[in-house]
């Protein structure tokens, strides 16, 4: 019995601004500060590899000093309309009747809402009662593929089912106007917000790319190097700039152990499906890959067309993959990193 993924749709927020039309909302912002941190701040912008990125509020609002409150307040409402937008276009494009679901897992980490938002689709797209839900809050950017991961073994226990897996996530929704720290700098260069679908079927005549193999690979000693801390004023940032120099040194134990263990190889593999974490993070993998002449350009485009949008990035990359043509037996491998600190993989074939 296979599970294949059997649609992957997008949904952007209203608000679209260009990196040169925030600079000069981030010099406003900066005012206060050292002439010299306006202009490396101003650099990394600029050299993010980010040319624009989409966020649920105005960006004019996104630098005012709102309470936490106010801010999770339109995070829960737009991300309620994002996930309802974005499952019903999966639906459609799929031609699957909302009742047909079996298994719903949405993913998030940039907000908070109880109940989740799988409670709140339920209702509004009328899914059956006894569908099985799942909310995925803590896994960072790593938790498009553990959603991925977590709707594949349900599947595998249950033939002839079908699971949902939408993760919508506002960056924007966390930043911290009085941090000044690199961390909080770095993220809203890089960051911006979206959400995205995957639908997946256990069924008999299911179409589209076959799940062959899927896994975890946590870092002992990293539980601290990505995350939120939790402050009076929100969701703060952690972000270790050692992360890219961590996953280097890990990179063959993550890679080809796992591709060995499902009968795959570097050279076996077509296609890289990579999340965009950050420049620095694409940089080095990049340099991983190509040693193994491979490369992640579609990775490199939705960095450059989005941002960094937390766990519904890579599934963004994963749908321009699903957009091309395939010959039969072409393998991808999906692969994020997040908090833990963890690597999570998913290898596909065509």
């Amino acid at each position: 019995m296979s599970v294949h993924i059997t649609c992957v749709e997008k949904q952007l927020p209203s608000y679209c601004k260009e990196t040169k039309d925030i600079l000069p909302l981030v010099e406003t912002w900066l005012s206060g500060q050292e002439k010299r941190f306006q202009r490396k701040i101003a650099k990394i912008f600029e050299g993010a590899q980010v040319d624009k990125r989409y966020s649920i509020m105005n960006p004019e609002e996104v630098f005012v000093a709102t309470s936490f409150e106010d801010k999770n307040n339109i995070y829960v409402r737009e991300v309620k309309k994002l996930g309802s937008a974005v499952l019903q276009k999966s639906l459609k494009k799929a031609a699957w009747k909302p009742e047909s679901l079996d298994f719903i897992i949405t993913v998030s980490c940039t907000g908070i809402m109880i109940p989740s938002l799988d409670a709140y689709l339920i209702n509004e797209l009328n899914l059956k009662q006894d569908i099985v839900r799942l909310p995925v809050t803590e896994m960072g950017c790593a938790a498009g593929i553990s959603g991925i991961i977590y709707a594949q073994n349900f599947l595998k226990a249950h033939p002839g089912k079908r699971a949902a897996v939408i993760a919508v996530e506002s960056p924007t929704a966390t930043f911290q106007l009085n941090d000044f720290s690199m961390a909080n700098m770095v993220s809203a260069a890089i960051f911006g917000d979206g959400a995205a679908c995957v639908l997946l079927s256990s069924e008999e005549n299911a179409k589209g790319p076959k799940i062959i193999g899927e896994g975890m690979y946590h870092f002992y000693d990293t539980p601290n190097m990505m995350g939120f801390d939790l402050t009076n004023e929100g969701l703060r940032m952690i972000l270790d700039p050692a992360v890219p120099e961590t996953i280097a040194s890990h990179f063959p134990k993550i890679i080809h152990p796992f591709l060995k263990e499902h009968g795959s190889s570097i050279e076996r593999l077509n296609h890289l499906i990579f999340h965009p974490g950050g420049k620095k993070i694409v940089q080095t993998v990049e340099e991983l890959f190509s040693e193994m002449d491979k490369n992640i350009d579609d990775t490199k485009e939705v960095l450059r067309l989005y941002g960094n949008m937390s766990s519904a990035t890579v599934l963004y990359v994963l749908q321009r993959f699903m957009g091309k043509e395939m010959s039969k037996g072409e393998q991808g491998l999906m692969l994020s990193f997040g908090p833990g600190f963890s690597a999570q993989r998913i290898l596909l074939e065509w």
